[in-house]
């Protein structure tokens, strides 16, 4: 993928998972202001529940725990 043809409007659903992925527990508090100086609460929460890249349950946790919504996993396991 070039990232100089990223546009930060039109392609939230790849910037905002991609932003995340990397993070941990260390760099998840300036990596997730990073991604606030661009884009809404509402708009981080949705992407990371849409999407189909690999972000760690914590992550995901995190970003509920940070936004006080309702927590949400990427990968569930069912029996």
């Amino acid at each position: 993928m070039d990232y100089s043809r990223l546009d930060l409007k039109r392609d939230k659903a790849i910037i905002i998972p991609r932003a995340l992925y990397a993070t941990t527990p260390d760099t998840f508090e300036a990596d997730i202001q990073l991604l606030e100086n661009l884009y809404s609460p509402e708009d981080i929460v949705k992407y990371l529940k849409e999407t189909k890249e690999n972000i760690s349950n914590k992550v995901c946790l995190s970003v509920a725990k940070r936004y006080n919504v309702a927590p949400f996993q990427r990968f569930v396991l069912s029996i």
